[in-house]
């Protein structure tokens, strides 16, 4: 297993130093995808791909979206010879001393997605949490399974090889509604997915880019677009969720 992480950026320049700084001792390369950025974050950008060999910057030129970023962020891995991207957020919502269990998932599992199952304190916007409960019910019906537990975590261990093939072979979600659907494309695909606890917060004066009515339109459309994909997979799903559950 060769890894590196994957940080998605937009307009974050107080926090992503600090997020740099704590991934630094791992020793991974670093690859952020600078997603059209203000200037007060291109300059912090720069000053840590001055500063430091294992980071590398990739500017996209104008902002496209997260999913945009992180597909971006993955072929370049790919390309480099990485073989996991482990993806986590630039403004400090992510526990970073919950790194080393993520890798170890991913090296006694390589095949596997393995992703975080948040738990959140009293922080987390009421909103949010509403929203989470119904993408969580629509990706139960287009994986037709329950092992789903959460698909908008953005902490991840990629196995980068099946996502650059669903990457270049379907157009995936651009913006908010990327990790939902890169995950139950990744289940489709047939990869295993193992979910770890994890701390999540939404600090206080934290930023923010989900836009209410914008990213719920586009992730709404996503699950229908899911939906009618997983009518077309109805026979292959159902065949794996028997198989699954004659095995426990």
């Amino acid at each position: 297993m060769n890894g590196c992480f994957l940080i998605p950026i937009y307009n974050h320049h107080e926090t992503i130093s600090s997020t740099v700084q704590h991934l630094l001792p791992f020793g991974f390369a670093i690859i952020i995808a600078d997603d059209g950025s203000d200037s007060a974050t291109k300059a912090v950008l720069a000053e840590l791909a001055q500063r430091y060999a294992q980071v590398e910057i990739i500017t996209l030129p104008q902002n496209g979206g997260k999913g945009a970023a992180m597909c971006t962020a993955m072929l370049r891995a790919h390309q480099l010879g990485f073989s996991h991207g482990l993806q986590i957020d630039a403004d400090g919502q992510h526990d970073v001393a919950d790194v080393p269990k993520f890798w170890q998932a991913a090296a006694n599992c390589p095949a596997a997605l393995i992703s975080g199952a948040p738990v959140y304190d009293s922080s987390m916007p009421l909103g949010r949490k509403i929203g989470r409960e119904i993408t969580h019910f629509w990706v139960r019906i287009e994986t037709l399974s329950l092992q789903i537990k959460d698909s908008m975590l953005g902490f991840r261990v990629y196995p980068l090889q099946s996502c650059v093939d669903i990457i270049q072979t379907h157009r995936i979600g651009q913006r908010m509604d990327f990790d939902i659907e890169i995950m139950v494309r990744l289940f489709w695909h047939g990869v295993p997915v193992q979910f770890l606890p994890t701390k999540v917060i939404y600090p206080v004066g934290g930023r923010s880019h989900f836009n209410m009515l914008k990213d719920n339109w586009l992730i709404s459309k996503m699950h229908t677009r899911l939906f009618f994909g997983m009518l077309l997979r109805l026979p292959r799903l159902l065949k794996r969720h028997w198989q699954v559950k004659y095995e426990n």
